[in-house]
Order: structure tokens, then C-alpha cells, then sequence
């Protein structure tokens, strides 16, 4: 296992922080060791990047798997015959160290890899806390080999959609205000655009969402917590939260949201992104006006010039 000494940390003024990445990597080193009883979600999302993995059909002989967590992507990617080296990176020293295999501990946000050294890179369930997203995606494309592969699947805005709606309201109700508690998370209308600012070529984005139900909500919070998603904003509320407000938050979640078994509802949703890094044999988008077949032919229309009206005389 190897070990990459973490980036000096911008001070908690630098406005372009979202997340403190020390606070995340706290979290998952809390995780780390009981974190088998916590990772359906991780999991779930692994199994299914790879079912997306083997509808393509390409090898990928060297593998990164970045914010590995504690193997879950690897346990997947055992049934792949292609690949001969897979590393697996996270942010957790201790979460590296339930895994299996080649290891090593470094920042998504610096990653330490030269350029052009894997044929696919794939991530489940930790690029949504990063801060410079548009800058990681580039960092990637760059370790990539030419038409080498990215497929990375991250929690989108919709996440936890009940519980921020119980916390603020429950925060409102015992001390008469509210504060960040949870993450604010990628939208599917910009993660198209990230892939083509970071240079893929073919990217695409879609959206799944996976729904898991608890008995309480105080349920749900201890999963998070065994999961290591718990809050990690800069600007966190830095003081204990009250009992009552959690218990009041509770409360709110289960009069909005609760099922006919009181059993409550926990969205996650799952931005799935995939782009190449250019390669001349990648297929090319044709060029303006090189088209030999009009648009009205293959409508069965009649083409009209800009600004006149159908059925007019030309």
C-alpha cells in the first residue's frame, strides 16, 4: 500500500471550498472499520458501473479505482478477465486498508498518477465530494491512455431530498433557524457540460434513483454515519446540535414522509457519467454543410426558407 502525502489545505476563508476534505477523510477513516455493515449503497452502485462496464467492448487492462472505499468496486471487477493491474485509490488511509490488492492513499483532488497510465478509470459514490469537480474530471482525462475510458457515478441533487426537508423544519421549529446540513450535490442538466469542459470526447450523463426505506429517521442518520457521508460542509453549524432539534426533525420526517407501515423513505440519486479521453479513431461529429442528405427529404417535407410561411409561393 502506498501512501501520498495530502495537499496543504486552503484556509477556511478560500470561498471556492465547498467541503472540507479533512472532515471527509475523518468521517471515512470513522467508517472504515465497521463500514461492511454500512455499504449496500456502495455496493449497489458498483455492481451496476459494472453491468454498464461489460455492455462495452473494449479491454481495460490497467484500472483505476477511484475512492475505492473499502473494495467494493474490486469484489465487482473480479469477474472481468482483461484487467491485469487494478490500483485502487481513496482519501481514507483506514479504508485503504480493508481493501485488497494494489492500494493507494491520496486526494481525488491531487491524484499522483502520470499521464496516459490507465485504460479506464471508474469511481462509485465519491466524487460528490469534491470540491473542484471540473478540475478532477480534467485530472483524469489526463491519466488516461488515448480513447481510454471514464465511467464514474456520483449522488445528484435529488439526495436525501426528505431529510433536508425534515432537518430544516425541524430545526425551525426547536431553535428558530437553520443551517447547512446537507451536501448540495451535482445536477444532471450540468454534468454533460463538466464531461465537455474537461475535454472528454463522447461524453454522456444520465440519472438513476435508488430509494431506501427505514424505520426512522434516527435510522437513516446512523446508516449515514456508518457510511461516512455525514456533513462535511465548510460552513457547517460548528456547535453540538440539540436533542430536541433532531427530535423534531424526526418527527417532520415521518408526518411528511412515512409510508402506510410508518416506514420512511431516503432518495439517493445517481449521476452516471462516461467520456473518452480523444483518440483520431474515435468517431467524429460530421462538419457543417458536409451533410448529402437534407433534412425535409428525410422528413418527407417541403423546405421553407427563413421567414416564410407554409404554403406560401416561392
Amino acid at each position: 500500500m502506498a501512501t501520498h502525502p495530502p495537499p496543504q489545505q486552503p484556509s477556511q476563508t478560500d470561498g471556492s471550498r465547498v467541503f472540507d476534505r479533512q472532515l471527509v477523510r475523518m468521517h471515512r477513516d470513522r467508517a472504515a472499520k465497521g463500514f461492511h455493515n454500512h455499504n449496500f449503497l456502495v455496493s449497489e452502485v458498483a455492481r451496476r458501473c459494472v453491468e454498464r462496464l461489460d455492455e462495452v467492448n473494449r479491454t481495460f487492462e490497467r484500472t483505476l479505482d477511484l475512492g475505492c472505499h473499502s473494495g467494493e468496486l474490486a469484489h465487482e471487477l473480479r469477474s472481468r478477465s482483461d484487467i491485469d493491474v487494478l490500483v485502487q485509490c481513496d482519501l481514507s488511509e483506514q479504508m485503504v486498508r480493508q481493501a485488497k490488492g494494489s492500494r493507494v492513499v491520496a486526494d481525488e483532488e491531487v491524484l499522483p498518477f502520470a499521464d496516459h497510465t490507465f485504460d479506464l478509470v471508474i469511481s462509485a459514490l465519491s466524487l460528490h465530494w469534491i470540491n473542484d469537480l471540473p478540475g478532477t474530471l480534467v485530472q483524469i482525462n489526463r491519466c488516461l491512455k488515448p480513447d481510454g475510458l471514464f465511467l464514474g457515478a456520483l449522488l445528484g441533487g435529488e439526495t436525501l431530498r426528505e431529510l433536508r426537508a425534515a432537518l430544516l423544519d425541524g430545526e425551525i421549529e426547536a431553535e428558530g433557524g437553520a443551517s447547512p446540513r446537507v451536501s448540495p450535490f451535482a445536477e444532471i442538466r450540468d454534468a454533460g457540460s463538466l464531461l465537455q469542459r474537461a475535454e472528454f470526447a463522447l461524453p454522456v450523463a444520465d440519472v438513476e434513483t435508488i430509494t431506501v426505506t427505514y424505520p426512522d429517521a434516527l435510522a437513516l442518520m446512523r446508516d449515514l454515519r456508518g457510511m461516512g457521508e455525514t456533513n462535511a460542509l465548510v460552513n457547517r453549524r460548528q456547535t453540538p446540535t440539540r436533542r430536541t432539534t433532531f427530535a423534531a426533525a424526526a418527527l417532520a420526517y415521518g408526518e411528511r414522509f412515512a409510508d402506510q407501515n410508518g416506514r420512511i423513505p431516503a432518495t439517493f440519486e445517481v449521476l452516471t457519467l462516461t467520456g473518452w479521453h480523444p483518440d483520431p479513431s474515435q468517431q467524429q461529429p460530421m462538419k457543417p454543410g458536409s451533410a448529402n442528405t437534407r433534412l425535409a427529404d428525410a422528413l418527407h417535407t417541403q423546405e421553407h426558407r427563413t421567414g416564410q410561411k407554409p404554403g406560401a409561393q416561392n
